[in-house]
């Protein structure tokens, strides 16, 4: 048997997921947590996490902090409009996204959406030398309109300041739809920023089940002059040009942005008659049944989720610094150490530690550290006046310190002797839920230091 799940069901997912994690009633809790200050192996070579109850495991016992997530929004991989690159058009039969981008963010921060592409005279189509631009253009905000270069274009959204700080990086861009729960119950939008409320016009005003565009499938021969291009189906009014070189159909192009792309397609197929010629035929892209603007999530195939924090220096004691980390992670609902309370707090440390009978200067961050009686092993995390944090993991080993034994670093110059052995961070590693997990390379913490954490989950 084969199958399917179509972009409609993975969207739902995503939004569901999304939308537990900004309801904002506190009723689940999200993290991102970092830790794993040791090496992955004697070189520190990069090692792929792998989908299993053991690799969540070690996770937790790597864990040094969490921070709550701060933003949240669907993304999806940013292209740059640049004058000279061609860019697809908007396909329906597009699974994921092509080689050629069909939409661009200029560096207006705005987000178009190509919904035909630009070809010349023998349909080969044209570099794209015009920045989209609906002002330039002349338009409103919701309408299409085609550039000199060919290209027809229509514009969905754009990036405020807050947006672009929190989900715009090197290889994502963020993308929403305005939802009618952003209007209060008198109907009023004053709530919604400029952004949002220009991006609500477009949504609002998009026209519905259109034929966006041509797909030519054969150019067929024989042609004298341009044939008639005649569409069927439940909607009406579309209407298109073909064009013809050396005797073949080389493109079909809709009339123009607006009236001539018809209404009310569910379904629709092309005839092409006329011109002294045969075999050319021709497949008619439908736009979404809500119309293209009108849900930017399902027009730009966005089933990517990004999850920011940005951790300041030693965040109120509960971050490291002077240590490095290697991997990342979400988590769900934690748990207060030795409660039954759910953690809260905007961050806090997961870490175990031990308080020596004096100062533990003599000891060093990123150290192993071994006890002489217990022969337990672990590695330093961090060391606050008598306190040494630590974790264990397999590498490790598990076998617990005891009060009063003299631990040593295998490595160093530290020794000292434990006043009390095992105690707990606030935050329990071993409750909740690890919903992702991502290795990296060696990241290393100073107390001027404000990470840009983004963790992007593709459902």
């Amino acid at each position: 048997m084969t199958a399917i799940a179509t972009d409609s069901l993975t969207k739902k997912f995503a939004e569901n997921f999304l939308t537990e994690i900004n309801d904002g009633n506190d009723s689940n809790e999200y993290y991102i947590g970092i830790g794993k200050s040791d090496t992955y192996n004697e070189l520190d070579t990069l090692i792929s996490p792998v989908r299993s109850r053991r690799e969540e495991t070690e996770f937790r016992n790597n864990l040094q902090s969490v921070k709550k997530i701060e933003a949240a929004s669907f993304v999806i991989p940013r292209y740059n409009w640049t004058s000279g690159s061609i860019y697809s058009g908007y396909d329906d039969t597009s699974v994921g996204i092509p080689t050629n981008s069909y939409y661009v963010l200029t560096e207006d921060n705005e987000v178009y959406i190509c919904i035909q592409q630009g070809r010349n005279a023998n349909g080969v189509a044209n570099t794209s030398t015009v920045k989209p631009s609906f002002t330039t253009a002349g338009v409103s905000s919701y309408q299409a309109f085609e550039t000199s270069d060919g290209y027809r274009w229509k514009f969905m959204y754009a990036l405020s300041a807050t947006k672009a700080s929190n989900f715009l990086s090197s290889g994502f861009l963020p993308v929403q739809n305005v939802l009618g729960t952003l209007w209060n119950a008198d109907g009023d939008s004053a709530s919604l920023n400029t952004f949002e409320l220009q991006q609500l016009e477009v949504q609002r005003l998009a026209a519905p089940k259109q034929i966006t565009s041509v797909s030519l499938v054969s150019g067929g021969s024989g042609y004298s002059s341009a044939p008639t291009v005649t569409f069927y189906g439940n909607g009406t009014s579309a209407q298109a040009t073909a064009s013809i070189a050396g005797g073949s159909v080389v493109k079909i192009e809709m009339n123009n942005e607006s009236a001539a792309l018809g209404s009310g397609y569910d379904y629709a197929s092309i005839e092409i008659t006329g011109g002294g010629g045969t075999g050319a035929s021709a497949r008619p892209i439908l736009s979404s049944k809500v119309g293209v603007g009108a849900d930017a999530l399902f027009d730009l195939k966005a089933t990517s989720i990004m999850l920011n924090i940005k951790p300041d220096g030693e965040e109120n004691g509960n971050f490291i610094v002077g240590n490095d980390f290697r991997q990342i992670g979400v988590l769900r609902n934690l748990d207060i150490f030795d409660s039954d309370a759910r953690f809260t707090a905007v961050s806090g440390r997961a870490l175990r530690f031990m308080r020596m009978s004096g100062l533990a200067t003599s000891f060093t961050i990123d150290k192993f550290i071994r006890g002489a009686s217990s022969t337990a092993g672990a590695y330093i995390d961090d060391i606050d006046s008598d306190l040494i944090y630590y974790h264990q993991n397999e590498n490790s080993g598990f076998i617990p310190f005891i009060d009063g034994e003299i631990i040593a670093e295998s490595d160093g110059s530290g020794t000292g002797t434990i006043d009390s052995a095992d105690l707990h961070s606030i935050v329990d590693a071993h409750t909740g839920e690890v919903l992702y997990i991502e290795n990296r390379a060696r990241i290393v913490r100073a107390a001027d230091q404000q990470e840009d954490i983004k963790v992007i989950i593709t459902v």
